[in-house]
Parts: structure tokens; sequence; C-alpha cells
């Protein structure tokens, strides 16, 4: 009776130590770069690749901007939204190696588009 208990904790250790492992990812996590919208103009910012862009909308509501990006290989927009109570920022996400100009526009109205760089790497 004895062994079976000692055979079945071994067991359990050896299963909790390897659910742990499972838990570990290899990839590292990638910080978000929060800036905000106003702050964006004329600007370069640099990424990685899988890197997000977040940009803080301040005042004005995160789903009135719109972005358009030049080279949708290297970067793509995300809208802002609000779900759940939660607050989404609008963002612009790392996709490939390079540099694109990115176009934000506000629905607000009377507010300029920002236009910025934005250089990936790796």
């Amino acid at each position: 009776m004895k062994i079976s208990k000692l055979i079945g904790a071994a067991a359990a250790v050896t299963l909790a130590f390897s659910l742990s492992a499972c838990a570990q990812s290899n990839s590292p996590v990638i910080a978000p770069v929060t800036m905000d919208a106003g702050d964006l103009q004329g600007e370069t910012v640099e990424l990685v690749v899988g890197q997000v862009l977040n940009i803080n909308t301040g005042d004005l509501a995160v789903d009135s901007y719109s972005g358009e990006v030049a080279d949708t290989s290297v970067a793509e927009f995300t809208k802002g939204y609000e779900k759940d109570g939660a607050t989404f920022n609008p963002g612009v996400k790392a996709l490939a190696d390079g540099a694109t100009t990115v176009v934000l526009s506000n629905s607000d109205g009377g507010i300029e588009d920002i236009t910025f760089t934005v250089e990936v790497g790796k």
C-alpha cells in the first residue's frame, strides 16, 4: 500500500512539473509602445515584428479614429472600440521588416490628419 502511494505522489509531482513547463512560452512577451495621438505628427515610431503601437486618444472617442497604412505588408491599423465596459485604444501592429507611412483621421471633424512613419525591425 505504501509503495502505491509513493508512486502516485511521484506521478502527481511529475505531472505538475510537466504542466508548468507547458505554461511557459519560449517566445518573449513584447510590450506595446504607447503614445498620445497628438504626439505622433511627423514622428517615426520604431517597432519590432509583433509589437503594437497603442494610441492614446485623450478626450476623443477611441472609435472616432481611422487609419490608413501605406504598406499593409509592414503594419496594420486596428480601430479602437468599447466592449463590456472596457476601452480598447486604436493601434498599429508591426507585421514585417520595413517602413511605412500611417495617416490617422478623426471622424469628429475639425481635427487635422496625423501622419507618421512606422519602422519595423526584427
